[in-house]
């Protein structure tokens, strides 16, 4: 069940994306598809929102969203870099203007001393432009799950805001 402030987050989410004429798509690690549930709340998500992939594991991470296999070793999959190429893939696999993506530790088990659980990389955008936002702190799995989600719509929808400002000022 999403909660009000999320649904006021995927709505305006979705105003926008209708104005602008864009596509979106979900490249969900840890979150698992919830990213994916709150786009699809609002009605008529299917004007904008193409689909998800759920990378859960990192040989889906590299073979369906092209994540780099030394990027996964070197840093695992949770950081800022798998991230970003999590957005870039899965605008490719999904043909999307934009993606948001997911990787981290949602708990109770998988964090280390480095990259303790409720470590959460998000990001959003395309290939042109990314935004990222960590989230750090560990409240155990369920809410770890909820505020990395509304934290990724609100990234995204303050992408879009900047997007369609930036595109109004290049018309006007």
């Amino acid at each position: 069940m999403l909660d009000f402030e999320a649904k006021v987050i995927s709505r305006e989410v979705s105003e926008l994306l209708w104005e602008m004429e864009k596509t979106v798509s979900t490249a969900e690690s840890c979150t698992g598809g919830r990213i994916a549930e709150a786009i699809i709340a609002v009605p008529g998500a299917s004007k904008y929102f193409k689909g998800g992939i759920i990378s859960y594991v990192d040989e889906i991470k590299e073979s369906l969203l092209g994540v780099d296999p030394q990027v996964l070793e070197d840093q695992t999959a949770v950081c800022e870099e798998v991230a970003r190429e999590m957005v870039v893939g899965a605008c490719k696999a999904l043909n999307t203007d934009y993606a948001i993506s997911a990787t981290g530790f949602a708990g109770p088990t998988g964090g280390t001393k480095e990259i303790p659980v409720g470590t959460i990389w998000l990001a959003c955008g395309n290939a042109d432009r990314i935004a990222t936002v960590k989230v750090e702190e560990d409240h155990g799995r369920d809410i770890n799950l909820a505020i990395a989600t509304n934290k990724a719509m609100q990234l995204f929808l303050e992408y879009l805001k900047a997007e369609n400002f930036e595109k109004t000022e290049l018309e006007g």
